[in-house]
């Protein structure tokens, strides 16, 4: 048989896969012609694709042996060039796997080999085999590139490791290596919406807006003028307590805006980046000023060539105003015309949608088996680490199961997990993930759900726009935050002292009260202390008052109250914890002290406890918990009471200043509610100075673990669950009064 003969038998078995057989004819082919390195090559790729990685390096290395530097070195290249021809043509007929083998066998040839790097790293990242360490050979490799680069194959390189590996910080540093190629091309508009998506998810999905914010910078450099970028990165500087850049890129981004709605947007972000380092008081109120005059001359025109963008900005572009001043009837009244405007620019694009629904809810009402059970759906981003996620906990682990059937509509990503989310998956019947509006909307929809109850209000703006298409009969507003005035919310959740009697004169939603508490858990998890009064330089005799919250509620003139109590406790120390940037907020602190007359030295700074349960066991180095306002804690106080640590309150009329009052009367405490700033202060002192005082509220506290409405989330399920009943029941009469009157008009 000629080598001829035998050369084209073995070709023909390794194109079928067929390595075995090839095997030995390459040998033969070698016994004739030693001197032929080709039948080298080929024989070590016959053993690497049979799974003898180790005797294909052995084969090849025979073929070199003997040779001088000069020769071994052309003997590589001729070798490289081979199998990169094999791992394409492995690759052009479909054999992935094969080709991955081929180019990683050239990664350990030549680790230098960039173009073979980047692709050996493509098909890892194809055959979702990936590693993060695939990653390292491409970074230290990168620079021998040589133009042209192929953009469309960094694109899918970037797409699929902002999927596959979000968090590596090695991605940002291969997008900023590659950026000199992504803006000579020209084509760097194919490349930010991919890093719009990525920051977005690693913000607020992943929750690093870190590293966001450092993707953002990149991308700005691709185009500078990007818009979502543009208006995402001082929020993600924000987020990441990176305040003075925050400060400086939401100026940037009000500079670079001409429209009304997206001014209004560009001074909401200002306002935020403001307002976060509780420092900026003055600065913000003349940005708050600005934006409400935007505001109303947006409610006067009335536009209804809104995007659909600029509506989701527009949903909570009034949420700073209740942190400004305790003013309920303006407030909700502006915030009622806001979200009418956004539902009002809904219709003009989701009509047909709309209309489907409604219809879809009287027919299924009509056709309904009075015997089948109540279906609640729950919509939500914050059913996670979050407060939200801490305090519904009990209505979901209690809900009665054989009266009602629980659905969860979670705003996430299909494929996150995160241990509290998953948590509340088992608690339900069903469970949907999803980002996108539509997606959820019809879920919601399809499910036929009989009470969509949102948990986020105007916090999250895909919230809004799912309850804006009314996929469910009825819809409740609970929990999040107040209630956000979107004309498809039936029920705002309530109790008879989160809102003043006369509330419903100002709130466009139906007022639903439980009895007792709109909130209740049955309380939190909590950790081993990391904080020592030692540390801080504080005497254990002293008095320690003490408060945590972000810089949003440091409103000055509670702050000064807070001082002025201070001062009235000889020898008593502030505990003061909101972030970890506080200079801004120091000195605003500092500030004050002085002016008060309260040495520096009395003032407590802490840093941020990022485990919950450590974060409440810390909190028991204070004798006392001063609470904010005309924005009140909420999840903070409920840790408060849970700790048994006297609070002073000063109740307001907005819902965001009468949390801390519901919750102490449901725990059965009336001591530190105080309804003016005298009071505030007068409490605050009585606390101090009065030894006898605290220790009773801390035995009242204690006991109320065992009795009070606040810590029974049993029977709060139940008043949910009745509640339920009632908007349903009252839905059914309604419906029944609009099919009489249908008959009488026909």
């Amino acid at each position: 048989m000629t080598a001829n003969h035998l050369q084209s038998q073995a070709q023909a078995h390794d194109a079928q896969g067929q390595y075995q057989l090839a095997i030995p004819l390459w040998e033969q082919l070698i016994q004739v012609e030693p001197e032929q390195q080709d039948y080298y090559w080929s024989l070590g790729l016959s053993l690497l694709l049979n799974g003898q990685a180790a005797e294909a390096q052995s084969t090849w290395l025979m073929a070199m042996l003997g040779s001088d530097e000069t020769a071994a070195e052309a003997c590589q290249w001729e070798l490289l060039t081979f199998l990169e021809t094999a791992a394409q043509n492995q690759e052009t007929s479909g054999h992935t796997d094969q080709a991955l083998q081929i180019r990683q066998q050239i990664q350990e040839l030549a680790p230098d080999l960039a173009l073979n790097a980047i692709h050996f790293l493509r098909l890892r990242l194809q055959t979702e085999t990936y590693q993060p360490e695939d990653l390292t050979p491409v970074l230290e490799s990168f620079t021998n590139l040589s133009p042209p680069i192929d953009l469309h194959l960094l694109k899918f390189i970037f797409a699929a490791l902002f999927q596959q590996d979000a968090c590596n910080p090695h991605t940002w540093t291969l997008l900023n290596l590659s950026l000199p190629w992504i803006k000579a091309s020209g084509e760097g508009d194919a490349f930010t919406p991919l890093i719009l998506r990525h920051v977005v998810d690693l913000a607020y999905v992943k929750r690093q807006p870190e590293l966001a914010a450092k993707f953002c910078e990149l991308g700005l450099l691709i185009d500078p003028n990007h818009r979502g970028l543009t208006s995402y990165l001082p929020c993600f500087y924000q987020d990441s307590d990176q305040y003075a850049k925050g400060i400086d890129a939401a100026y940037r981004y009000l500079h670079a805006v001409t429209k009304l709605a997206d001014q209004i947007d560009a001074h909401k972000t200002l306002m935020k980046s403001l307002i976060v380092t509780g420092g900026h008081w003055q600065e913000s109120c003349q940005v708050f000023q600005d934006h409400q005059q935007l505001l109303t001359k947006i409610i006067a025109e009335s536009p209804l060539d809104l995007t659909l963008l600029q509506v989701s900005n527009l949903f909570n572009s009034y949420f700073f105003a209740p942190y400004f001043a305790d003013r309920p009837v303006q407030n909700r009244h502006m915030q009622n015309q806001i979200a009418q405007l956004c539902y009002k620019n809904t219709q003009v694009n989701t009509q047909k949608r709309l209309n489907r629904y409604q219809k879809g809810h009287r027919e299924r009402l009509k056709n309904r088996n009075n015997a089948q059970k109540l279906r609640i759906g729950y919509l939500s981003f914050c059913l996670r680490q979050h407060s939200v996620g801490w305090l519904a906990r009990s209505l979901f682990q209690h809900h009665d199961h054989d009266r009602h059937e629980i659905y969860l509509y979670l705003i996430t990503k299909p494929d996150n997990h995160e241990p509290l989310q998953d948590w509340y998956i088992g608690q339900v019947d069903k469970a949907v993930k999803s980002l996108d509006t539509n997606a959820l909307a019809e879920a919601i929809f399809d499910d036929q759900i009989d009470i969509l109850m949102e948990l986020d209000s105007i916090t999250i703006d895909t919230a809004c726009s799912t309850v804006m298409l009314k996929p469910a009969p009825i819809q409740v507003t609970w929990l999040g935050w107040d209630a956000s005035g979107i004309p498809t919310i039936d029920y705002f959740i309530a109790d008879d002292y989160v809102l003043p009697a006369n509330a419903q004169d100002y709130y466009h939603e139906k007022i639903l009260r439980l009895p007792q508490s709109y909130i209740a858990c049955d309380g939190f998890e909590v950790g081993l202390p990391t904080l020592r009064r030692e540390d801080l330089g504080v005497p254990a005799e002293a008095i320690a008052y003490y408060s945590v919250q972000k810089g949003y509620k440091r409103h000055p003139d509670t702050m000064r109250l807070q001082l002025e109590i201070i001062k009235g406790v000889p020898g008593s120390y502030f505990l003061i914890k909101g972030s970890n940037d506080t200079e801004d907020m120091e000195r605003a602190f500092l500030m004050l002290a002085d002016e008060v007359g309260v040495e520096r030295d009395r003032l407590k700074f802490l840093a941020v406890d990022y485990s919950e349960p450590t974060h409440r066991a810390n909190m028991l180095i204070a004798d006392v918990v001063l609470d904010t306002y005309p924005y009140n804690g909420a999840t903070t106080t409920m840790e408060t009471l849970w700790m048994g640590i006297p609070l002073v309150t000063w109740v307001g009329e907005q819902f965001a200043a009468r949390n801390s009052y519901t919750m102490l009367i449901n725990a059965g405490v009336t001591e530190g509610i105080a309804h003016n700033a005298r009071e505030y202060v007068e409490w605050g002192i009585r606390y101090g100075t009065d030894p006898e005082l605290r220790h009773g509220v801390n035995r009242k506290l204690q006991a109320a673990r065992r009795t009070a409405p606040l810590w029974n989330g049993r029977q709060f399920a139940r008043n949910m669950e009745a509640a339920y009943e009632q908007m349903w029941g009252d839905y059914v009469a309604g419906s029944e009064k609009w099919e009489v009157g249908s008959e009488a008009e026909c």
